[in-house]
Protein backbone atom coordinates (compact mmCIF):
# COMPACT_ATOMS: atom_id res chain seq x y z
CA UNK A 1 0.00 0.00 0.00
CA UNK A 2 1.18 3.66 -0.97
CA UNK A 3 1.83 5.32 2.13
CA UNK A 4 -0.10 8.95 2.05
CA UNK A 5 2.75 12.38 2.35
CA UNK A 6 1.61 15.12 4.21
CA UNK A 7 -0.08 17.97 2.83
CA UNK A 8 1.77 21.12 2.50
CA UNK A 9 0.72 25.00 2.24
CA UNK A 10 2.44 28.16 0.29
CA UNK A 11 1.09 30.88 1.65
CA UNK A 12 2.05 34.31 0.19
CA UNK A 13 2.03 37.50 2.21
CA UNK A 14 -1.03 38.83 0.34
CA UNK A 15 -2.92 36.12 1.39
CA UNK A 16 -3.27 33.87 -1.64
CA UNK A 17 -3.13 30.07 -0.65
CA UNK A 18 -1.86 27.04 -2.52
CA UNK A 19 -2.09 23.39 -1.40
CA UNK A 20 -0.09 20.89 -2.21
CA UNK A 21 1.58 17.90 -0.98
CA UNK A 22 5.31 17.12 0.50
CA UNK A 23 7.69 15.64 -1.73
CA UNK A 24 11.22 16.96 -0.21
CA UNK A 25 11.97 17.22 3.63
CA UNK A 26 9.33 18.41 6.62
CA UNK A 27 9.19 21.37 8.31
CA UNK A 28 8.59 25.40 7.32
CA UNK A 29 10.41 28.21 5.58
CA UNK A 30 10.12 31.67 4.52
CA UNK A 31 11.36 33.16 1.68
CA UNK A 32 10.83 35.34 -1.26
CA UNK A 33 8.54 33.23 -3.91
CA UNK A 34 9.98 33.42 -7.65
CA UNK A 35 9.20 31.59 -10.85
CA UNK A 36 11.90 29.97 -13.34
CA UNK A 37 10.83 29.40 -16.45
CA UNK A 38 13.74 26.85 -17.30
CA UNK A 39 12.90 23.19 -19.21
CA UNK A 40 15.38 21.05 -17.52
CA UNK A 41 18.55 21.47 -15.24
CA UNK A 42 16.68 21.58 -11.65
CA UNK A 43 20.03 20.33 -10.20
CA UNK A 44 21.83 23.15 -10.94
CA UNK A 45 19.03 25.48 -9.92
CA UNK A 46 18.73 24.25 -6.58
CA UNK A 47 22.22 23.82 -5.85
CA UNK A 48 22.97 27.89 -7.02
CA UNK A 49 23.95 29.92 -4.31
CA UNK A 50 22.24 32.96 -5.74
CA UNK A 51 18.81 31.60 -4.83
CA UNK A 52 19.68 31.78 -1.14
CA UNK A 53 16.25 33.21 0.63
CA UNK A 54 14.25 32.11 -2.41
CA UNK A 55 11.08 30.06 -2.58
CA UNK A 56 11.81 28.72 -6.40
CA UNK A 57 9.15 27.57 -8.28
CA UNK A 58 9.12 26.10 -11.85
CA UNK A 59 7.19 26.53 -14.52
CA UNK A 60 7.49 23.50 -16.18
CA UNK A 61 5.08 21.15 -15.11
CA UNK A 62 7.14 17.73 -14.34
CA UNK A 63 9.89 17.62 -12.45
CA UNK A 64 12.45 14.46 -11.36
CA UNK A 65 12.36 12.34 -14.63
CA UNK A 66 16.34 12.30 -14.89
CA UNK A 67 16.69 12.34 -11.05
CA UNK A 68 20.20 13.72 -9.69
CA UNK A 69 24.06 12.70 -10.23
CA UNK A 70 27.03 13.62 -8.32
CA UNK A 71 28.03 15.75 -11.63
CA UNK A 72 25.85 18.76 -11.94
CA UNK A 73 25.58 20.38 -8.70
CA UNK A 74 26.95 24.39 -8.68
CA UNK A 75 28.10 23.69 -5.10
CA UNK A 76 28.56 21.54 -2.48
CA UNK A 77 24.50 21.66 -1.48
CA UNK A 78 21.13 23.10 -2.67
CA UNK A 79 20.67 26.99 -1.27
CA UNK A 80 16.98 27.16 -1.93
CA UNK A 81 14.27 27.73 0.63
CA UNK A 82 11.81 25.73 -0.80
CA UNK A 83 10.64 24.15 -4.13
CA UNK A 84 7.18 24.52 -5.36
CA UNK A 85 6.26 22.46 -8.81
CA UNK A 86 3.22 20.96 -10.28
CA UNK A 87 4.10 17.34 -10.61
CA UNK A 88 7.01 15.62 -8.89
CA UNK A 89 8.36 11.98 -11.24
CA UNK A 90 8.79 9.71 -8.54
CA UNK A 91 10.05 7.22 -11.23
CA UNK A 92 13.57 8.41 -12.44
CA UNK A 93 15.77 6.94 -14.99
CA UNK A 94 19.06 8.27 -16.49
CA UNK A 95 22.31 6.56 -16.99
CA UNK A 96 23.84 9.59 -14.40
CA UNK A 97 21.51 9.34 -11.84
CA UNK A 98 21.95 8.38 -8.45
CA UNK A 99 18.97 9.04 -6.65
CA UNK A 100 15.41 10.94 -6.69
CA UNK A 101 15.08 14.64 -5.91
CA UNK A 102 12.37 14.26 -3.25
CA UNK A 103 15.61 12.13 -1.44
CA UNK A 104 17.74 14.74 -2.39
CA UNK A 105 15.50 17.51 -1.10
CA UNK A 106 15.47 14.95 2.68
CA UNK A 107 18.91 14.89 2.96
CA UNK A 108 19.70 18.45 2.72
CA UNK A 109 16.25 19.80 4.84
CA UNK A 110 14.83 21.66 1.80
CA UNK A 111 10.95 21.40 1.75
CA UNK A 112 9.28 20.23 -1.75
CA UNK A 113 5.42 20.92 -2.55
CA UNK A 114 3.48 19.27 -5.36
CA UNK A 115 0.29 19.36 -6.82
CA UNK A 116 0.72 22.90 -7.02
CA UNK A 117 -0.91 25.12 -10.00
CA UNK A 118 2.49 26.64 -11.09
CA UNK A 119 1.22 28.30 -13.79
CA UNK A 120 -1.96 30.13 -11.55
CA UNK A 121 1.02 31.18 -9.07
CA UNK A 122 3.47 32.34 -11.88
CA UNK A 123 0.47 34.60 -12.88
CA UNK A 124 0.38 36.14 -9.97
CA UNK A 125 3.57 36.82 -9.50
CA UNK A 126 3.97 38.50 -13.07
CA UNK A 127 1.20 40.33 -12.16
CA UNK A 128 1.33 40.98 -8.64
CA UNK A 129 4.99 41.04 -8.49
CA UNK A 130 7.51 38.21 -6.09
CA UNK A 131 6.94 38.74 -2.98
CA UNK A 132 7.20 37.20 0.27
CA UNK A 133 6.08 33.60 1.58
CA UNK A 134 6.17 30.81 3.61
CA UNK A 135 6.44 26.87 2.92
CA UNK A 136 4.60 24.60 5.73
CA UNK A 137 3.94 21.09 5.97
CA UNK A 138 3.35 21.47 9.65
CA UNK A 139 1.32 24.43 10.66
CA UNK A 140 -2.13 24.30 8.26
CA UNK A 141 -4.25 27.23 9.89
CA UNK A 142 -3.97 29.54 6.74
CA UNK A 143 -4.39 32.76 8.53
CA UNK A 144 -1.24 31.58 11.13
CA UNK A 145 0.91 31.40 7.86
CA UNK A 146 -0.10 34.33 5.85
CA UNK A 147 0.77 36.68 9.30
CA UNK A 148 4.22 34.70 9.03
CA UNK A 149 4.92 35.79 5.62
CA UNK A 150 4.33 38.98 5.96
CA UNK A 151 6.49 39.45 9.56
CA UNK A 152 9.40 37.53 7.03
CA UNK A 153 12.77 39.57 6.46
CA UNK A 154 12.21 39.67 3.18
CA UNK A 155 15.28 40.16 0.85
CA UNK A 156 15.95 44.25 0.99
CA UNK A 157 18.96 45.01 2.69
CA UNK A 158 19.91 41.99 3.47
CA UNK A 159 23.33 40.36 3.83
CA UNK A 160 22.47 36.71 2.38
CA UNK A 161 26.18 36.52 0.90
CA UNK A 162 27.68 35.90 4.68
CA UNK A 163 25.40 32.44 4.45
CA UNK A 164 26.84 31.11 1.50
CA UNK A 165 30.22 32.18 0.50
CA UNK A 166 33.67 29.91 1.80
CA UNK A 167 35.00 30.86 5.11
CA UNK A 168 38.52 31.09 4.01
CA UNK A 169 40.54 31.18 0.80
CA UNK A 170 41.38 28.27 -0.96
CA UNK A 171 42.67 27.12 -4.76
CA UNK A 172 40.05 25.89 -7.23
CA UNK A 173 41.16 22.50 -8.77
CA UNK A 174 40.84 22.37 -12.45
CA UNK A 175 38.53 19.93 -12.18
CA UNK A 176 35.07 18.59 -14.50
CA UNK A 177 32.46 16.23 -14.29
CA UNK A 178 33.56 12.91 -15.22
CA UNK A 179 30.94 11.91 -17.92
CA UNK A 180 31.33 15.43 -20.00
CA UNK A 181 33.89 17.28 -22.00
CA UNK A 182 35.33 20.85 -21.01
CA UNK A 183 33.57 23.33 -22.92
CA UNK A 184 36.81 25.08 -24.33
CA UNK A 185 40.29 23.27 -24.96
CA UNK A 186 42.43 22.73 -21.96
CA UNK A 187 44.79 25.60 -21.79
CA UNK A 188 47.97 25.89 -19.62
CA UNK A 189 47.88 28.14 -16.99
CA UNK A 190 49.06 31.78 -17.63
CA UNK A 191 46.55 33.94 -15.73
CA UNK A 192 46.42 33.94 -11.90
CA UNK A 193 42.78 34.96 -10.98
CA UNK A 194 41.16 36.23 -7.56
CA UNK A 195 37.48 35.31 -7.27
CA UNK A 196 35.10 37.31 -4.99
CA UNK A 197 33.01 34.90 -2.94
CA UNK A 198 29.38 36.07 -3.10
CA UNK A 199 28.23 32.86 -3.66
CA UNK A 200 29.86 31.48 -6.37
CA UNK A 201 28.66 28.59 -9.19
CA UNK A 202 31.04 26.00 -9.62
CA UNK A 203 30.98 26.47 -13.24
CA UNK A 204 32.02 29.62 -13.59
CA UNK A 205 35.27 28.38 -11.96
CA UNK A 206 35.57 25.51 -14.56
CA UNK A 207 35.31 27.68 -17.50
CA UNK A 208 38.18 29.85 -16.11
CA UNK A 209 40.11 26.99 -15.48
CA UNK A 210 39.85 25.64 -18.74
CA UNK A 211 40.67 28.71 -19.83
CA UNK A 212 44.53 28.87 -18.20
CA UNK A 213 43.34 30.68 -14.82
CA UNK A 214 45.18 29.82 -11.79
CA UNK A 215 42.29 30.39 -9.83
CA UNK A 216 41.92 31.31 -5.64
CA UNK A 217 38.30 31.78 -4.35
CA UNK A 218 38.59 33.98 -1.34
CA UNK A 219 35.82 34.70 0.85
CA UNK A 220 33.50 37.94 0.72
CA UNK A 221 34.58 39.68 3.20
CA UNK A 222 39.01 39.77 1.96
CA UNK A 223 39.79 43.45 1.74
CA UNK A 224 41.51 44.70 -1.23
CA UNK A 225 44.97 45.06 0.54
CA UNK A 226 44.69 40.77 0.92
CA UNK A 227 43.50 40.52 -2.82
CA UNK A 228 46.10 42.57 -4.52
CA UNK A 229 48.67 40.55 -2.29
CA UNK A 230 48.46 37.80 -4.16
CA UNK A 231 49.53 39.76 -6.96
CA UNK A 232 46.52 38.64 -9.65
CA UNK A 233 46.31 39.14 -13.29
CA UNK A 234 42.79 39.52 -12.96
CA UNK A 235 39.77 39.85 -10.16
CA UNK A 236 36.05 37.98 -10.83
CA UNK A 237 33.16 39.03 -8.74
CA UNK A 238 30.74 36.25 -8.83
CA UNK A 239 27.34 36.13 -8.45
CA UNK A 240 25.68 35.57 -5.46
CA UNK A 241 22.21 35.98 -3.56
CA UNK A 242 19.89 38.93 -2.35
CA UNK A 243 20.65 42.69 -2.54
CA UNK A 244 23.72 44.66 -3.12
CA UNK A 245 22.84 47.60 -1.42
CA UNK A 246 23.41 45.00 1.66
CA UNK A 247 27.27 44.45 1.34
CA UNK A 248 28.79 47.81 2.24
CA UNK A 249 31.73 45.76 2.93
CA UNK A 250 31.91 44.67 -0.52
CA UNK A 251 30.88 47.83 -2.01
CA UNK A 252 34.11 49.32 -0.24
CA UNK A 253 36.92 46.69 -1.23
CA UNK A 254 35.61 46.82 -5.03
CA UNK A 255 35.61 50.50 -5.01
CA UNK A 256 39.13 49.96 -3.55
CA UNK A 257 40.12 47.68 -6.40
CA UNK A 258 38.75 49.72 -9.15
CA UNK A 259 41.72 50.69 -11.48
CA UNK A 260 44.16 48.11 -9.87
CA UNK A 261 43.43 45.31 -12.57
CA UNK A 262 41.07 43.89 -14.69
CA UNK A 263 37.53 42.88 -13.16
CA UNK A 264 34.82 40.91 -14.22
CA UNK A 265 31.70 40.97 -12.57
CA UNK A 266 28.75 38.67 -12.76
CA UNK A 267 25.02 38.92 -11.51
CA UNK A 268 25.42 40.05 -7.86
CA UNK A 269 29.05 40.86 -8.96
CA UNK A 270 28.36 42.92 -11.47
CA UNK A 271 25.19 44.91 -9.22
CA UNK A 272 28.31 45.21 -6.59
CA UNK A 273 30.52 47.68 -9.19
CA UNK A 274 27.59 49.14 -10.34
CA UNK A 275 27.22 50.59 -6.36
CA UNK A 276 31.04 50.68 -6.57
CA UNK A 277 31.03 52.86 -9.30
CA UNK A 278 28.18 55.43 -7.79
CA UNK A 279 25.54 53.96 -9.00
CA UNK A 280 22.26 52.90 -7.92
CA UNK A 281 20.53 49.05 -8.22
CA UNK A 282 16.73 49.04 -7.96
CA UNK A 283 14.56 45.88 -6.91
CA UNK A 284 12.66 44.48 -10.39
CA UNK A 285 8.76 43.77 -9.99
CA UNK A 286 9.78 39.82 -10.28
CA UNK A 287 12.94 39.47 -11.93
CA UNK A 288 14.41 37.09 -14.26
CA UNK A 289 14.74 33.44 -13.81
CA UNK A 290 15.29 31.00 -16.43
CA UNK A 291 17.52 29.84 -19.48
CA UNK A 292 15.72 31.40 -22.54
CA UNK A 293 15.98 35.37 -21.61
CA UNK A 294 16.93 37.41 -25.31
CA UNK A 295 19.88 39.53 -24.79
CA UNK A 296 21.03 42.07 -27.37
CA UNK A 297 24.94 42.87 -27.05
CA UNK A 298 25.35 46.40 -28.28
CA UNK A 299 29.41 46.17 -29.27
CA UNK A 300 28.53 43.01 -31.55
CA UNK A 301 24.74 44.07 -32.57
CA UNK A 302 23.77 40.07 -31.82
CA UNK A 303 21.17 38.75 -29.70
CA UNK A 304 21.84 35.96 -27.13
CA UNK A 305 19.92 33.48 -25.37
CA UNK A 306 21.10 33.72 -21.34
CA UNK A 307 20.44 31.78 -18.28
CA UNK A 308 19.48 34.83 -15.42
CA UNK A 309 18.95 34.59 -12.07
CA UNK A 310 18.05 38.15 -10.26
CA UNK A 311 15.58 39.90 -8.56
CA UNK A 312 18.08 43.65 -8.80
CA UNK A 313 19.22 45.62 -11.74
CA UNK A 314 21.92 48.70 -12.00
CA UNK A 315 20.45 51.63 -13.32
CA UNK A 316 22.46 52.51 -16.34
CA UNK A 317 20.75 56.18 -16.06
CA UNK A 318 23.15 56.80 -13.07
CA UNK A 319 26.31 55.62 -14.29
CA UNK A 320 26.12 57.50 -17.50
CA UNK A 321 28.18 60.28 -16.03
CA UNK A 322 30.94 57.74 -14.43
CA UNK A 323 32.95 57.12 -18.25
CA UNK A 324 30.47 53.62 -18.03
CA UNK A 325 28.58 52.33 -21.10
CA UNK A 326 25.77 49.37 -21.36
CA UNK A 327 27.21 46.76 -23.52
CA UNK A 328 24.01 44.56 -23.02
CA UNK A 329 20.15 44.65 -22.57
CA UNK A 330 17.27 42.49 -22.52
CA UNK A 331 15.10 42.24 -25.39
CA UNK A 332 11.98 41.44 -23.02
CA UNK A 333 11.88 44.58 -21.01
CA UNK A 334 15.22 46.73 -21.94
CA UNK A 335 16.78 46.68 -18.39
CA UNK A 336 20.83 46.88 -18.36
CA UNK A 337 22.57 43.21 -18.71
CA UNK A 338 25.71 44.77 -19.18
CA UNK A 339 28.29 47.36 -19.11
CA UNK A 340 31.93 48.17 -19.26
CA UNK A 341 34.08 51.06 -18.25
CA UNK A 342 35.31 53.23 -21.43
CA UNK A 343 39.34 53.34 -20.68
CA UNK A 344 39.90 51.04 -17.71
CA UNK A 345 40.05 46.91 -18.20
CA UNK A 346 36.05 46.33 -16.54
CA UNK A 347 33.56 44.99 -17.69
CA UNK A 348 30.34 43.33 -16.08
CA UNK A 349 27.29 41.39 -16.50
CA UNK A 350 23.86 40.77 -15.52
CA UNK A 351 22.86 37.40 -16.61
CA UNK A 352 24.96 34.09 -16.18
CA UNK A 353 27.51 33.26 -19.13
CA UNK A 354 28.47 30.14 -18.11
CA UNK A 355 24.74 28.85 -18.12
CA UNK A 356 24.42 25.69 -16.36
CA UNK A 357 21.11 25.15 -16.97
CA UNK A 358 20.80 26.50 -20.01
CA UNK A 359 22.44 27.62 -23.69
CA UNK A 360 26.39 28.26 -24.18
CA UNK A 361 25.80 31.98 -26.23
CA UNK A 362 27.61 34.34 -24.01
CA UNK A 363 30.88 31.95 -23.60
CA UNK A 364 32.71 34.61 -25.43
CA UNK A 365 32.51 36.87 -22.28
CA UNK A 366 34.85 34.79 -20.67
CA UNK A 367 37.24 35.21 -23.42
CA UNK A 368 36.87 39.27 -23.59
CA UNK A 369 38.18 38.50 -19.95
CA UNK A 370 41.21 37.37 -20.86
CA UNK A 371 41.78 39.45 -23.13
CA UNK A 372 41.65 42.16 -21.24
CA UNK A 373 44.38 40.42 -18.38
CA UNK A 374 46.59 39.76 -21.94
CA UNK A 375 46.56 42.90 -22.45
CA UNK A 376 47.73 44.13 -19.60
CA UNK A 377 50.25 41.99 -18.92
CA UNK A 378 51.82 42.88 -21.65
Amino acid sequence: MRRERPKAIIALEDGTIFEGTSFGALGEKTGEVVFNTSMMGYQEILTDPSYKGQIVTMTYPLIGNYGVNEDDVESIKPHVEGFVIREYSSIWSNWRAKGNVGQFLKDHGIIGIEGVDTRALTKHIRTAGAMKAIISTEDMNKDHLIEKAKASPGLIGRDLVKEVTCSAPYPWKRQFPALSRPLFKLRDYRYRVVAMDFGIKHHILRLLSSLGCDITVVPASTTADEILSAHPDGIVLSNGPGDPEGLPYAIETVQDLIGQKPILGICLGHQILGLALGGRTYKMKFGHHGANHPVKDLIKGKVNITAQNHGFCVDINSLRRKKIEATHVNLNDQTLEGMRHRELPMSSIQFHPEASPGPHDALYLFENFMEMMELTIR
